[in-house]
This record gives C-alpha cells, sequence and structure tokens, in this order.
C-alpha cells in the first residue's frame, strides 16, 4: 500500500492554523477541546495529513477568531498593515532572525532568546534628544 502524499493546500492551510493557534497562545489539546476532536487529529491537521472538512474549517476558523478566508490568503494577499503573523515574514531582518532562530539546538537557549525578544519588544521607544542651540 502506498502512503498517500498530503496535498500542498492541505499543508498550507494546516500550517496556518498552526501558526494562529500559536499566535493566540493557544495548545493543539485547547484547540482540539473547542472544536470536539483528539488533540491528534489536530496534529494531523497542521501536519496536513488530514484534510479538514468545511464545517470543521469553519468551527477552527471562528475558535481562532479569524475568517476561513484567511486560511487560504496568500503572502501577496495580506496588506502589509495587517494583523496577520504572516507578515512578520516579509521583512528581510525578520526572516533572518527567525531563520537564525530556528538553527538553535538548545531549547533553553531558544527559549531565553525568545523572553528576551518579548522584553525588548515591551519596552517603550525612546524619545529622541532635541539638540540645544548654542
Amino acid at each position: 500500500m502506498l502512503a498517500r502524499t498530503p496535498d500542498p493546500l492541505d499543508v498550507m492551510v494546516g500550517a496556518k492554523i498552526r501558526i494562529f493557534r500559536a499566535h493566540r497562545g493557544m495548545s493543539q489539546t485547547d484547540l482540539a477541546r473547542k472544536i470536539g476532536v483528539a488533540f491528534q487529529q489536530v496534529q494531523k491537521y497542521e501536519k496536513g495529513t488530514n484534510r479538514i472538512g468545511a464545517s470543521r474549517l469553519s468551527r477552527i476558523a471562528a475558535v481562532l477568531g479569524i475568517s476561513v478566508g484567511e486560511l487560504f490568503e496568500t503572502q501577496e494577499d495580506t496588506a502589509p498593515d495587517a494583523k496577520s503573523p504572516f507578515r512578520l515574514l516579509s521583512g528581510r531582518d525578520e526572516l533572518r532572525v527567525l531563520t537564525a532562530y530556528s538553527r538553535i539546538a538548545d531549547p533553553r537557549l531558544r527559549r531565553a532568546i525568545a523572553e528576551l525578544v518579548e522584553s525588548a519588544a515591551d519596552q517603550p521607544a525612546p524619545t529622541p534628544k532635541r539638540r540645544r542651540k548654542a
């Protein structure tokens, strides 16, 4: 018996579900409970190995607070000022940081870096100093 290769669209939708879920700080178990499936099923949805029916896709989108259409949007469809986590991947520096971060093998170091960046992001922007005229 041949293993079925996931359809690229199913993989894309699953990846977006995973990103939106993580962006909201929700675990696979939380999402599974809210849509009435086992967390293993959510894992399969996110990997694209199991297809998602229309009614369940609608429930997932509602739980994540997004429209079903957002799960199918491409980078070109997303406005630069949209609050989509995919916007974060559009900048060159953002992609460099994410790529470098993904190469860090030590989970404690990865967590420390994430906490450092979150802490830095929560700091107020410095106010520019005015120069005095002589």
